[in-house]
Formats: structure tokens, sequence, C-alpha cells
């Protein structure tokens, strides 16, 4: 029985997980934010500060009602407006870095989403490659089902036809031989004494005719 193709197990390929998207500038807006946020805090506190010593200095102007009084409540009140400034600076520190955030957070939406479409790509195409692979194994078997019919047939057409031919061969050996044997088995005829051939007279003179004996008389008369 032949044997098929062996049969070799196709590499599987392993789809890579996505990392997760890690994303610089959303780092920097929240440190920013918790910076502004610190900032504000202490800008806070300054605003608190100032705001009492204003109306410390506005108590004293109103018991002393002296010039240095009322200048001290003007000291004191500018200090308390440029605090508020500084609040106001640090506050909108904050809202630029929670914009910050906001547009890191969409930049990072897009490349995570751009992420998880490079992983789903990569896991349909290997899907489709362990198909395909699957897909292969189940034509090339069939093809090879297929092939091994055709050619059998062919094979046995051709042993066939061989076979034909032999057996012709066989059988006018065979009839040769047959011949051969039947006139080796003929009894072989005896071979004629072959003749001497006479010999040739000398030619010339012919011999003498050779006299007859003389017939002896009769005999004698009787007495």
């Amino acid at each position: 029985m032949a044997r098929g193709r062996k049969k070799t197990a196709a590499k599987k390929r392993v789809a890579k997980k996505a990392t997760a998207v890690v994303s610089p500038a959303l780092t920097k807006a929240t440190k920013a934010v918790e910076k502004a946020n610190a900032g504000v805090k202490a800008a806070t506190v300054k605003v608190d500060a100032a705001n009492k010593k204003v109306a410390a200095a506005r108590k004293k102007a109103a018991s002393a009602k002296t010039a240095a009084a009322k200048k001290a409540v003007v000291t004191a009140r500018n200090a308390a407006a440029k605090q508020k400034a500084a609040l106001a600076a640090a506050k909108d520190k904050v809202r630029e870095a929670k914009a910050m955030v906001q547009a890191a957070n969409v930049e990072a939406k897009a490349a995570a989403a751009a992420a998880a479409a490079k992983e789903a790509i990569e896991a349909y195409e290997l899907s489709l490659t362990s198909k395909a692979e699957a897909d292969l194994a189940k034509a090339v078997a069939a093809f090879e089902t297929k092939w091994r019919a055709a050619r059998a047939k062919k094979d046995a057409a051709k042993v066939k036809a061989r076979a034909k031919k032999e057996e012709a061969k066989k059988k006018a050996a065979e009839k040769k031989a047959a011949a051969k044997l039947k006139q080796l088995a003929k009894p072989k005829p005896a071979k004629k004494a072959k003749k001497k051939p006479a010999k040739k007279k000398a030619a010339g003179r012919k011999p003498a005719a050779k006299k007859a004996p003389a017939r002896r008389k009769t005999a004698k008369k009787a007495k």
C-alpha cells in the first residue's frame, strides 16, 4: 500500500497582546494639574492671611483714626489684592492643566483605539491563517485521494496492456520451443553408402581376347 505524503504540522502564529498605551502627554498634564492645585492651595492660604491682615488693619484704623493706620489698611489691601491675583493665576493654571489632561485623554483614547484595531486585525489575520491551513490540509487530502485513484486506474491499464504483450511473447516463445522439440524428437534417416567412382580404362590397345579352352572331346566311342 502506497504511503501518503507526510504531513507537517503548521506552525501556529501567536497574536501579540496589545500593550497598554502610556501617553507621555497625559502623564505631563496630570503632573501639571497636581502642581497647579498645589499652587492654588498655597495661594489660598496666602489670600486668607492677607484678608486677616486687612481686617486687622481696618480694626486698628477705626479705633486710632491716624494716617499711619489708614496707610496700613491700604498696604494690607494691596497685599491682599496681590495674593488674590496670584490665586486667580494659580486657578487659571489649574484650568489649563485640566484642559491638557482632557486633550491627553482624547489622544490616549485614540492611541488605545488604534492599538485595539491593530490587535483585532492581527487576531483576524491569525484566524484566517489557521483556517487556511485547515482548508489546505483538507484540499491536499482530497486531491491526494483523487490523484491516487486516477493514477491507480492508469497504472492498472498499463499493467494490463503490458501483461497482454508479455503473454503474446510467452506464447510465441512456447510455440517456437514446441516446434524445436518436435523437430528434435523426429528419428534421423540412415546415411546411404557412397558409391566409389568406376576406374576409367586406359586408352590404347584393346586387350587380346582370351581364347576359350578347347572343349574336351566327347567320351570315347563305345567299343
